[in-house]
């Protein structure tokens, strides 16, 4: 943690700050290590306060070690104020919220990612945490091959995902668990439903874990008996586009090169059917900086966890999505998603 306190200051100091009110969860957990549900935090270059209630008190000083934690039926947020210029977290915090620490503090200053930044670049712990919220999903994965048959209904193939992550370790789902058969797959974002899985279908299923607070994310789509050509074909021009942006992810490139490169390569032979962007940050939140989206001119560097997930969506007739979860290093990346990927018949 003293070292995220140490860049979040010089972050502090290149935006010309005196002091940082922090009030998002996930960034008071990723700052301090206080993992309750109430409370915020109130930096400044040579002090850093936790305050929450009588519920968090005992928890907080275990958790937030280096931080003078307060209670706030005691702490007066006023005796803050004249600190300087202080930065507020304007992308997270409701107007309500705002104005009750405007009135004490007086006029606050937005930093807008400076927080999300930070968090773009995983230190050791965050990325041992990834790892093995990862290599959770790739057993789920293994395990659902034995269990999905024709007959089952998409509720019950999430379902077994989810029961068995938390057998595994996992505390939660980092998202709601995605499966879509048969002509549902064309829904990228197809949430489960009663629908029963037949043979001749491709099944999507797109799911991940939180371990220790950080979560995995990672899609495979496998056959259901006997498969068409055509499907077989789109499974082979997702899997091929995929393994092309591997060929080519490191450090230096930025996010709208790496979509580039699966969307100019599945138009080719399947125009306007990759919609969305080639994958997304992950940690802490499920989507996070930096993208790798048509828009995103995010260079990677090492730190950076990240998806890859091209994918096809034909309308009325199937889906494809594979995706991994992977970390820039220095010289290329590591892939932190191990299970197989050719097309599996269940």
């Amino acid at each position: 943690m003293n070292n995220r306190l140490s860049r979040l200051r010089a972050q502090m100091a290149e935006a010309r700050l005196d002091a940082l009110l922090i009030t998002d969860r996930k960034n008071v957990f990723y700052v301090s290590g206080f993992s309750g549900t109430a409370g915020y935090l109130l930096i400044t270059y040579t002090e850093q306060l936790l305050v929450t209630d009588s519920r968090y008190t005992e928890q907080a000083a275990k958790q937030a070690i280096g931080f003078t934690v307060e209670d706030v039926a005691d702490f007066r947020l006023e005796t803050f104020a004249g600190k300087g210029k202080i930065g507020f977290e304007d992308l997270s915090i409701t107007f309500a919220e705002y104005k009750r620490f405007a009135e004490k503090l007086g006029e606050l200053t937005p930093i807008g990612k400076m927080l999300l930044n930070l968090r773009a670049i995983k230190d050791v712990a965050e990325i041992d945490a990834v790892r093995k919220a990862c290599e959770i999903t790739d057993r789920a994965f293994s395990h659902i091959l034995t269990v999905l048959r024709a007959g089952m209904t998409e509720r019950e193939v999430a379902i077994e995902l989810e029961f068995f992550m938390r057998r595994e370790g996992a505390s939660g789902m980092s998202f709601d668990t995605i499966v879509a058969s048969g002509a549902r797959g064309s829904l990228p974002h197809g949430a489960p439903t009663d629908k029963i899985i037949a043979p001749l279908e491709l099944v999507t299923m797109d799911f991940g874990c939180v371990y220790n607070g950080y979560c995995s994310d990672m899609t495979r789509t496998v056959g259901v008996g006997d498969i068409t050509i055509g499907q077989n074909e789109v499974y082979g021009a997702v899997l091929s586009a995929q393994e092309l942006v591997l060929e080519h992810i490191a450090p230096g490139r930025t996010g709208r090169q790496m979509h580039a490169l699966a969307a100019d390569f599945l138009n080719e032979s399947f125009p306007g059917r990759f919609g969305h962007g080639l994958g997304h940050g992950v940690g802490l939140d499920i989507h996070e900086e930096p993208s790798l989206s048509p828009r995103s001119e995010h260079i990677l560097v090492p730190g950076n966890i990240v998806s890859v997930e091209p994918g096809v969506y034909l309308p009325g007739e199937c889906g494809v999505r594979i995706e991994d979860l992977v970390l820039i290093t220095p010289d290329g990346y590591e892939n932190f998603t191990h299970s197989a990927k050719e097309l599996r018949i269940v």
